[in-house]
């Protein structure tokens, strides 16, 4: 099981992110936030309450009660990068 150990807000919807296996790399949220038509994501389409997001137990989460799968963010941050490398 991977989970995410460290997170850094870089710009926009974008993330740096730091894994178990010691694995970095940056996710882009932006299509997750805004192509999800769930009420949950839409006070995050604003930046000022993206940044706000903080590491809970094994994964990213915000205060309006969103939380990201750790494997559903790796893939984002490591996985698709690897593919276009």
């Amino acid at each position: 099981m991977i989970w995410v150990t460290a997170a850094q807000h870089l710009e926009g919807h974008r993330i740096r992110l730091t894994f178990s296996d010691g694995a970095e790399g940056v996710a882009d949220l932006h299509a997750t936030i805004f192509d999800d038509p769930r009420p949950i994501f839409r006070p995050l389409r604003a930046v000022a309450e993206f940044r706000r997001f903080r590491v809970e137990m094994d994964t990213l989460v915000w205060d309006n009660g969103l939380d990201l799968a750790p494997e559903y963010l790796y893939r984002l941050a490591i996985d698709e990068k690897r593919s276009v490398a």
